[in-house]
């Protein structure tokens, strides 16, 4: 039986997965493995809401083990380390948990056709102090922590007798892309509401600072300069203070030094300002690679050096034709991806020619909390942005989850998580406290 092994359990890996296991794997067709070094898959966009706090973890987090029962593929815990081309082989390091004990060895497995899915990480541009006093929020459990850590900060300012130090309860996001900017709002959103469960000693208005920080001209600099606008406007409503054209030289344990000499206090520093591929892929099995150590893929998005050997997601570097760069590294081009390799791997497995994928930009959607959605729809489809706000634009931005929820669970299942989320809902406090 042929061997598909994906590496990697993102948005459009484990999409992949389960179409292959759904069409391939459960009819005995093809043997599917997914590899991924974490235990659960979250949706990588809901992360700024998991930080924040709206969002409840456990109730979004999808299973690999149960996904894999369910959908026809075979999920295996590790890190892939290494591939050998030559007996088509790709090496895992051993998996240790929390305590240092080890669960499983190092492993290779066999793969006839070989996807590599591993995503991105954040890119700190070698600033110096941004590892030691910053989060990222590349995971999950990034995300859980930096949450941890501002109710700490409330609790601990709301206890303490003395004034706040000129740091304290202030939070700053370097990075105005989408996920700093829709952290902002969020964060602006869920202090008050944290705060209103009985830290009556502290003011959000007066006390709680947010401050987001962008080396560009503008915020959102990668999106339609209209959107920009429109969420700096909101922004500046809700008394985030945006500092724009503003390179950091450094991040030190009580704020942020930016090039020009002016220093922003800051108890929490979360960095979300660019992304590389995974270090590992830089010199992994002699695949070409560029700069931001993404594997350059052909239009088949079959990497250029390895016909059997393909890369989608934010890890690929894909031509996008009429463009001066890559296709740009977002949710809805791993969704095509998945959906254009669920149907060419089988051509692939056949010794048929493979069709080109080509990226479709349907704009692009920036939460703002509850207090706006802005966003562009349908790119050049249309031969240019239709912009939108307001309620439509929540919830378009809100069905693109629902999206990835179908891909991974189909219509019914998705009907009735959502029906049963909107009744707990109104049980529980809208933040959470712990």
């Amino acid at each position: 039986m042929r061997r598909i092994v994906i590496v990697g359990g993102g948005a459009g890996g484990l999409e992949l997965a389960t179409r292959l296991g759904d069409k391939l794997g459960k009819r005995g067709k093809a043997r599917i493995t997914l590899i991924e070094r974490k235990r659960t898959h979250l949706w990588k966009p809901l992360l700024h809401e998991i930080a924040a706090g709206s969002m409840d973890l456990g109730m979004h987090e999808v299973d690999y083990l149960a996904q894999a029962y369910w959908h026809g593929f075979t999920y295996r815990i590790g890190e892939m380390t290494g591939i050998d081309r030559a007996r088509r082989m790709v090496q895992v390091a051993p998996f240790v948990d929390a305590e240092g004990r080890q669960v499983t060895p190092a492993r290779e497995f066999g793969y006839d056709v070989l996807v590599i899915a591993v995503g991105s990480l954040t890119n700190d541009f070698g600033t110096p102090g941004v590892k030691e006093h910053a989060i990222a929020l590349e995971t999950s459990d990034q995300a859980a922590r930096f949450h941890g850590r501002l109710v700490n900060a409330c609790i601990r300012a709301h206890a303490q007798e003395g004034p706040l130090r000129p740091e304290q309860l202030q939070v700053a996001i370097i990075g105005a892309g989408a996920t700093g900017t829709e952290l902002a709002a969020e964060l602006h959103k869920t202090t008050r509401q944290l705060v209103a469960f009985g830290l009556d000693r502290i003011d959000p208005d007066k006390d709680i600072k947010i401050s987001l920080i962008e080396a560009a001209p503008r915020i959102l600099p990668a999106l339609p300069e209209r959107l920009s606008e429109a969420a700096a406007k909101l922004l500046d409503g809700l008394g985030v203070r945006v500092h724009t054209g503003a390179p950091v030289a450094e991040v030190l344990a009580d704020g942020v030094k930016l090039t020009n000499g002016a220093f922003i206090p800051a108890e929490l520093v979360v960095w979300s300002a660019g992304v590389k591929a995974p270090d590992f892929l830089r010199n992994i099995a002699g695949l070409e690679t560029n700069k931001l150590n993404q594997l350059v893929v052909h239009q088949t998005l079959q990497t250029t050096r390895d016909d059997d050997i393909f890369a989608m997601g934010d890890c690929a570097a894909c031509s996008w034709p009429g463009h001066d760069r890559p296709v740009p590294p977002r949710a809805q081009a791993a969704h095509q991806q998945a959906s254009h390799l669920a149907v060419q791997l089988k051509r692939h497995l056949a010794g048929e020619p493979l069709k080109e994928w080509h990226y479709r930009d349907f704009g692009s959607l920036v939460s703002l909390g509850n207090y706006s959605t802005v966003g562009s729809l349908m790119g050049k489809l249309v031969g240019g942005n239709l912009f939108i706000e307001g309620v439509f634009a929540g919830l378009m931005y809100k069905s693109l989850y629902k999206m990835h929820q179908l891909a991974l669970h189909g219509v019914t299942k998705v009907t009735l998580e959502t029906v049963a989320r909107m009744i707990t809902r109104r049980t529980e406090p809208h933040v959470k406290l712990h």
